[in-house]
C-alpha cells in the first residue's frame, strides 16, 4: 500500500479528527474513504462532461420526454 503525506490547514485536521472520532475510525480510514468518494465523483463528472460534448448524443426535449412518459401504459 502506498503512503501519501499531505499538509492540511489546522481547521481541516480538526474536522478530520472530529469525523474520525464520530465514526470510531482512524484519520487514515476517513481520508481513504473521502478520497475514494471524491475520485468516483470526479470520474462521474468526467463521463457526464464527455457526454455533454458529444455531438452524436441526441439532446432530449423535456416536453417530449414528459409526453412519452405519460402516454405509456
Amino acid at each position: 500500500m502506498a503512503e501519501i503525506v499531505a499538509s492540511v490547514p489546522d481547521e481541516l485536521a480538526a474536522a478530520l479528527d472530529a469525523t474520525a472520532a464520530a465514526l470510531h475510525s482512524s484519520r487514515a480510514a476517513v481520508v481513504r474513504q473521502a478520497l475514494e468518494q471524491y475520485l468516483e465523483d470526479f470520474d462521474d463528472v468526467a463521463v457526464a462532461s464527455a457526454r455533454l460534448r458529444d455531438d452524436g448524443d441526441p439532446v432530449l426535449e423535456w416536453a417530449a420526454v414528459r409526453r412519452e412518459l405519460h402516454n405509456t401504459d
